[in-house]
Parts: C-alpha cells; sequence; structure tokens
C-alpha cells in the first residue's frame, strides 16, 4: 500500500466534503485528483476513439521522432 501525506488543511476540507456528500474521504480525493490531472477528460477521448494501441503508439513514436530531430536541427 502507498501513503500520501497531504496537509491538515486539505485533509480536513476533503473530510468535510466526505461528509457532506455523503462519500469517503479518498473517494473526494480521487476525484479532486481525476479531475486536476484531467484524467477523466483521456478517458472520455479514448472511449470514443477506434484507434488500435499499436498505431496509437505509432503515432506517439513518430511525434517523438519528430520533435528529436526538430531539436538536433536547431542545436547541429
Amino acid at each position: 500500500m502507498d501513503y500520501v501525506y497531504l496537509d491538515e488543511e486539505l485533509l480536513r476540507g476533503a473530510k468535510i466534503m466526505a461528509a457532506r456528500t455523503d462519500r469517503k474521504d479518498y473517494e473526494v480525493l480521487e476525484a479532486a485528483l481525476r479531475q486536476y490531472l484531467g484524467v477523466e477528460v483521456l478517458e472520455s477521448v479514448w472511449a470514443r476513439s477506434d484507434l488500435s494501441e499499436e498505431m496509437g503508439l505509432e503515432i506517439a513514436n513518430g511525434e517523438l521522432d519528430a520533435m528529436r530531430r526538430e531539436r538536433a536541427d536547431r542545436q547541429g
């Protein structure tokens, strides 16, 4: 199990929000973190995409290669 240390004020706020919304502390914290990281937006996009994992990796690697070439051109 991993442990995360939080500021007392944040934890107190999460506990209050959990009590007011009839949820557990961790549910409030998880929802806030998901929103901050944009995880739900990404999951929504992935759910609508018909792109295979292989094709996604191919595109990502192509973009990474292009960025590296561009950086090398600027430095060279």
